[in-house]
């Protein structure tokens, strides 16, 4: 994949969609820069562009809940990627959800939909 053929928004990042490829479940939307797609494509694990820590990391890095890519697809833009992944371990989302999209809007209100399968303070305060 050249990285000069996708379309980079102004900050130099791509959407991908992480899709969960036995079952179709999407697990989470996150950004990838180009050194965050070429670590991907290297080591054939999913790393992000951590917009909070302002810095690539491998997803699971802390945790251990890693994503192996056995897929990519682009869009009809060139502007974001669908990766379908394997997922190591039972969760990717960091709030202990086996998805990030654990909510779903009903009678105006959000309600949770997911059930939590870790505690995201005992997996994360212990390396602060």
């Amino acid at each position: 994949m050249n990285p000069a053929e996708l379309k980079w928004n102004e900050k130099g990042l791509l959407a991908v969609i992480f899709q969960e490829v036995n079952t179709g479940e999407v697990l989470t939307l996150a950004y990838m820069n180009r050194e965050a797609l070429q670590k991907s494509l290297e080591t054939g694990f999913v790393h992000v562009f951590r917009r909070s820590h302002g810095r690539v990391m491998m997803k699971g890095e802390t945790s251990g809940r890693r994503q192996r890519i056995r897929e990519i697809l682009l869009d009809c833009d060139a502007d974001a990627l669908v990766m379908k992944i394997e997922q190591i371990k039972e969760a990717a989302c960091h709030e202990g959800f086996r998805s990030c999209f654990y909510r779903r809007l009903k009678d105006g209100e959000w309600e949770v939909i997911g059930e939590r399968l870790f505690d995201p303070k005992a997996v994360y305060d212990k390396t602060s």
